[in-house]
This record gives C-alpha cells, sequence and structure tokens, in this order.
C-alpha cells in the first residue's frame, strides 16, 4: 500500500516514527506533518497566509522515505500533500500515534483526527490513532498493534472508511481485542484557569478534569477503561436526518 502518515504532535514526534517504522519496511510511505505542536486544531485550514514547506530530512534518511514538514496545521500538511504535492493519491491516511486519547467530545476538537478526516474528504480510507496519555504500551508495539489491523481492515477494501482508533491504558488480558463502539460524551470541569499578572493582563488556560456523561457500553470511553482498543467508524456528513425526517413527515401531514 502506499500509505500518508500525518499527525498533530509534529513531524518529530515518536508516535509518528513508529508508525514508519514498521511500514516503512512493507509499505510505500510518505510523510507530511506539521512543523511543530498542532493539538486542538480540530480541521483548521490556514487561509491567506503562506505555510513554509521543509524537507524532512532525518526521517527521509533514516528510512529513505518522502518526508515533508508543513508549517500550518494538521489539516494543512495533509491536504497540502494531496492536492500540490502528490503524483499519485495514496492508498490510505494515517494520522497518530497521538500521545493521549481523542475520544467522545474530544474527537471534535482533536488535530489527530482532523488530519484523518481531511484524507476522508479526497475519498482516501483514513485512520486516527491515539493512545491513552498513561498507557504502559510503547509507541512500537503500538504501531505493530495498529498495522497488523489496518492490514486485515483494508484487505479487499472498495469504499473509503474513516476509523477513530484508541489504546488503552493496558490490555485486557495482555492480549489486543478491537472493538467496534460509538462516540461517548465527555466535558471538563473548571477547563478555564484564570491568572491575573502584575500588569494586570488577564490570561486564560485550558485545563480542567475529565467529566464524563456517557460512558456506557458500547462507548469508546468504556472500551478503553476496560483494556480494549476502541474503534469507533466516523462520518464528515452532518445532517440531522431523522430531524429531517420528521421536519418532512409534519409537513406532509
Amino acid at each position: 500500500m502506499r500509505i500518508l502518515i500525518s499527525n498533530d504532535d509534529g513531524i518529530e514526534a515518536e508516535g509518528l516514527e513508529a508508525l514508519v517504522e514498521y511500514l516503512s519496511s512493507h509499505h510505500e510511505v510518505i510523510v507530511s506533518a506539521p512543523f511543530r505542536q498542532q493539538s486542538g486544531m480540530s480541521h483548521a485550514l490556514t487561509v491567506g497566509a503562506e505555510m513554509e514547506l521543509i524537507r524532512g530530512k532525518r526521517l527521509m534518511d533514516t528510512y529513505g522515505i518522502e518526508a515533508w514538514a508543513v508549517d500550518g496545521t494538521p489539516t494543512d500538511a495533509v491536504k497540502l500533500y494531496l492536492e500540490a504535492l502528490a503524483d499519485v493519491m495514496p492508498d490510505v491516511v494515517l494520522s497518530g500515534i497521538n500521545h493521549g486519547a481523542n475520544l467522545a467530545t474530544d474527537i471534535l476538537y482533536s488535530g489527530t483526527v482532523g488530519a484523518a478526516m481531511e484524507g476522508y474528504l479526497h475519498d482516501i480510507s483514513s485512520f486516527a490513532v491515539s493512545a491513552d496519555i498513561d498507557t504502559v504500551l510503547s509507541y512500537t508495539q503500538m504501531a505493530s498493534l495498529f498495522c497488523e489491523y489496518l492490514e486485515t481492515v483494508m484487505e479487499n477494501r472498495k469504499e473509503p472508511i474513516f476509523y477513530n482508533v484508541n489504546f488503552p491504558r493496558e490490555l485486557v488480558g495482555n492480549r489486543p481485542l478491537f472493538v467496534m463502539g460509538r462516540q461517548g460524551k465527555r466535558d471538563y470541569k473548571n477547563a478555564f484557569c484564570r491568572t491575573k499578572r502584575e500588569d494586570d493582563r488577564i490570561f486564560y488556560i485550558v485545563r480542567g478534569e475529565i467529566f464524563d456523561t456517557d460512558k456506557s457500553e458500547p462507548t469508546d470511553i468504556y472500551a478503553v477503561e476496560h483494556g480494549m482498543i476502541a474503534v469507533t467508524p466516523l462520518m464528515t456528513d452532518m445532517t440531522d436526518y431523522l430531524r429531517m425526517e420528521q421536519r418532512l413527515h409534519e409537513d406532509n401531514s
């Protein structure tokens, strides 16, 4: 397979390199990732400003691959490669492995998911891959497990898919169990912390404590809390079809 790898942690991130190291010996790998940390950028796109394109020389020299760092968002990195640099489209777009889970409502804010979404918008099967921030699994272990799963899922696949994959803190029974489930619901208590400096300027920083409002089975939160690898199929069509059908029914009655 021809595989484009990106992320939101930046081109030098350990999780990205673990995927490159494992996949480059079996597949054609290209990297197009942000130059620096871009967490929380969701599907943001740089408009009206120049973005510098920099060769990912270390990855190129180490693994013999094509690699680019983009001074922009995760979405910029994927979109720029697909629309301006690629001679041949990849078969798969991967984003990750992210340092920290992207579960439930956090999916909407995630730059990791945003990069994968851009691939899917180009009709390419795309996967966002993340891990619990306190996971005992190494990036090498997770790359190996995920890539085996990837090859199984992609075998003979014709229609593009968009999966969000999350590794738990530790595996139940020390064995990998990929389970499909829906998106849970998550919020944060005391999300904004206020500080006031000596010159009276006021600043806020996002922190907060996780507050889950839906982590029942079969949510992604439930899966990782029970030592399973959560797989959530996503879509980009945000139409509320149920509400639309209800309104059409009301108008016709």
